[in-house]
């Protein structure tokens, strides 16, 4: 069931300095309303100025989540051993899950504290690492400290993992404490303390600037397993949030069953808006997906997945659930370890056209299984879960994955955990080709331009066409694991290894 007006309160206020909507963020709210020569020139000229930018200010570069750039001139090839096609590069911690966000100018990466660049704070710990775009240099480091209650609830040296999602002069993210942080760009660089949280432990020059945090364990009750991940996503004055809530350390119990999953939160104050506890008592194991938001038959929606391997949409303004949907065949059985076939969601839902389509999976640590992918018809309404499926890709063709999809042309490319990258058609799910990338895949595919991208556990990533033809173009070592998915902005390509951040342009040379 979800709740309104819950009345949870971040510590801080609304600030001051509220700031602009943000270019996607406003695209997306103004194409909502937008019915008139009035507001029609406006939006015209706003799509025309992003074209132009083309930053990648959230996980997935839209709300819909749509693993799909328009960048052109991208390389296919490059080496970080000579220099070739490497702009810069700059060292985080020691383990990255965080992947890239690119705005105005700036690159915010989630990782942990091992990158060392605060000198005066030392040990293990989760950072926000924000980076001059072209230069690669370090501006200010937003700092969380290690949860007191260790492993069940904040893992070690994991870092914070959730991607940001910058909107105007404002990022959101949620840290490694379970907190849903709204903080400046500009850090303390610009001399202010926006507030009104004003209580930050490290506060110098060079360190984060919150402007709101919303506890979500002490305020809503939340019980994240091993780490709370959630990516938001902003829209209108709406945050969009999962909050972790999972099972116990002994993975017997549920230890707040109604605590609440997903919230919407106002962006500029940080009070919840809404509530959903949904799925309550039936979380499997952890929750470590985020919402995607978008339009199916003309009504928009903000789609959540449930730790309990159910995909919800809800009414993003009021909460109501619209449909909900199950990704487990119903004669499959959770056991412990991964050894069932039942599979919660890691993958991100992504909504395009009149359709969500996701995957399940299971923590990496379970190791391979069976999986399912689904094209789901979002304009119905209920419990969907047979009217409302499309086409199934899975059983013993597709395995389980903690990847999003990406979808152009009608060709789908997804990936799973057993390191398989496929081509798919959109319409219905049949498969043109498979690609063994012969190493475990944690991140999602990416197309960019003509050209599909995609990480893998032995520090590789690999090039195809965008074709319905398998295309091999090139596979290039970046020297150790890649856990996240490679984005593209103003024409460059980023890409986090486990420990180091690249900067990758045509023609460029890094001098060694």
């Amino acid at each position: 069931m979800s709740r309104q007006a819950t009345g949870h309160r971040p510590r801080g206020a609304a600030s001051t300095k509220q700031g602009a909507i943000g270019l996607r963020g406003f695209a997306w709210a103004t194409q909502l309303r937008a019915r008139s020569g009035y507001w029609a020139i406006p939006l015209c000229l706003l799509i025309v100025s992003q074209a132009v930018a083309r930053d990648w200010p959230m996980w997935g570069g839209s709300p819909d989540r749509n693993m799909v750039s328009e960048e052109r001139g991208i390389p296919t090839k490059w080496d970080v051993r000579t220099g070739e096609n490497i702009k810069w590069k700059a060292p985080l911690g020691s383990q990255t899950y965080g992947n890239p966000v690119v705005v105005d100018g700036r690159v915010f990466v989630g990782t942990n504290n091992d990158g060392h660049y605060r000198p005066g704070i030392t040990g293990d710990k989760g950072v926000i690492l924000c980076f001059d775009e072209e230069t690669g240099k370090l501006l200010w480091q937003a700092t969380h400290d290690k949860l007191p209650t260790g492993r069940v609830n904040d893992w070690p040296e994991q870092g914070i993992c959730s991607t940001v999602c910058v909107d105007g002069d404002r990022l959101y993210y949620v840290s490694n404490r379970c907190e849903l942080v709204c903080a400046d760009v500009d850090g303390f660089l610009d001399g202010e303390n926006d507030g009104p949280f004003k209580d930050e432990k490290y506060a110098e020059r060079m360190d984060g600037d919150f402007v709101w945090i919303l506890d979500m364990i002490e305020e809503l009750g939340s019980f994240p397993h091993n780490l709370a991940t959630s990516s938001p996503v902003v829209v209108g004055d709406t945050v969009y949030v999962l909050t972790s809530n999972g099972v116990d350390e002994a993975h017997l119990n549920l230890p707040v069953p109604d605590a609440p999953s997903f919230l919407a939160v106002d962006k500029k104050t940080g009070e919840v808006r809404w509530e959903s506890d949904l799925p309550g008592e039936n979380v499997l194991h952890g929750q470590w997906s985020s919402p995607a938001y978008g339009t199916a038959g003309g009504v928009a929606q903000v789609i959540f997945p449930g730790g309990d391997g159910w995909c919800y949409s809800f009414a993003p303004d009021s909460g109501k659930l619209l449909w909900k949907f199950n990704l487990n065949p119903p004669d499959s059985v959770w056991e412990l370890g991964g050894r069932g076939t039942k599979n919660n969601i890691i993958a991100t839902p992504v909504l395009h056209g009149d359709r969500v389509y996701l995957g399940v999976g299971q923590d990496p640590e379970h190791g391979e299984g069976v999986g399912h992918l689904y094209a789901i018809d979002a304009t119905k309404r209920g419990d969907i879960t047979q009217s409302g499926r499309v086409w199934h890709f899975g059983d013993d063709d597709f395995n389980r994955t903690m990847s999003t999809v990406a979808i152009k042309d009608g060709l789908l490319y997804a990936a799973d955990l057993s390191g398989f990258l496929y081509c798919l058609d959109a319409s219905t799910g049949k498969q043109h080709w498979r690609y063994d990338v012969e190493a475990a895949v944690w991140g999602s595919p990416v197309l960019i331009g003509d050209h599909v991208y995609l990480g893998d556990e032995d520090g590789e990533v690999v090039v195809v066409k965008h074709s319905k033809q398998l295309q091999e173009i090139a596979t290039n070592d970046v020297g150790s694991s890649v856990y996240t998915t490679p984005v593209a902005a103003n024409g460059v390509l980023y890409i986090t290894s486990r420990n180091m951040l690249y900067a990758i342009k045509q023609g460029a040379r890094l001098a060694e």
